[in-house]
């Protein structure tokens, strides 16, 4: 191997910046396992509703497939933040169809979280708190601290925040005309194919920003350097004290029993007598 051939540092750390990234990435928004959480109860609703157009049935189904997911999200001891927003998500449309009576209001939460989800991420990148990065920022174990410490990663996150607004915004220009014009099954069909596709543009689009951006600043990192130091500081003002003889005698400790102003003082007072 030349030298051109063996990876520079720069390389290196770009390949370990974009490998945090991607894991981040991954715990943030659940991976695959993630997606399948999210598209299998609005997947079997739309399913068995084409199939008897029975409301009840189908909003059941969903919700015990919902409930079975955080089963065994417990029961493999893996976070279950995931399986609870889609027990939550598909609890609420279920919530709304029933009271109702209309099948399409099954998707009415979803739709409308996802539309008020869109706002908040254009809103905070307008503010200069991207909502993305309030969201990734533990998980980078960076905190706030790119707000006022790391420009280029506000920068990364307030593009990304807007991306998913953006798109978020065009899923939702496609649904709500749907939600008034379409039957149940049209607009359940639609929903569930885009599910993914916008999801995986704006978690690609995430990945690209954060990947170009500079590293993240370890704040918890720094937090236990600097207990280290503390500790390593008052352990050395300790043994300075500890070698330092005399520190806490008396004034006049140092004088003799034999002292000669004493002995002088002392004579003068018996030929005075």
């Amino acid at each position: 191997m030349t030298s051109l051939d063996k990876p520079t540092t720069e390389d290196t750390s770009a390949d370990d910046a974009r490998a945090v990234t991607e894991a981040a990435l991954f715990e943030a928004f659940g991976g695959v396992r993630g997606m399948v959480e999210t598209v299998l109860p609005g997947l079997l609703f739309v399913s068995i509703y084409t199939i008897n157009k029975d409301l009840h049935m189908s909003a059941i189904a969903a919700l015990a497939v919902s409930l079975v997911l955080v089963v065994v999200r417990l029961a493999m001891k893996d976070t279950v933040k995931h399986a609870f927003s889609g027990v939550f998500g598909v609890g609420f449309g279920v919530v709304f169809a029933m009271m109702t009576g209309n099948a399409k209001d099954f998707y009415l939460p979803g739709m409308l979280y996802t539309l008020g989800l869109a706002l908040a991420y254009i809103i905070t990148a307008m503010a200069g708190v991207p909502l993305i990065g309030l969201m990734l920022g533990p998980i980078f174990r960076e905190n706030l601290s790119w707000r006022t410490r790391n420009p280029g990663r506000k920068k990364a996150y307030t593009k990304s925040s807007y991306a998913w607004g953006l798109i978020l915004l065009g899923k939702s220009a496609i649904l709500f005309p749907l939600y008034w014009w379409a039957d149940t099954t049209q607009l359940g069909w639609v929903l569930v194919a885009l599910k993914i596709p916008p999801f995986l543009l704006a978690v690609y689009l995430t990945w690209v920003f954060l990947a170009k951006a500079p590293p993240p600043i370890d704040v918890f990192a720094e937090m236990e350097a600097e207990e280290r130091a503390e500790k390593e500081r008052e352990a050395t003002r300790a043994a300075g004290t500890a070698q330092t003889p005399g520190a806490h005698a008396g004034p006049g400790a140092h004088a003799g029993p034999e002292d000669p102003g004493t002995a002088t003082t002392t004579g003068r007072h018996r030929r005075g007598a």
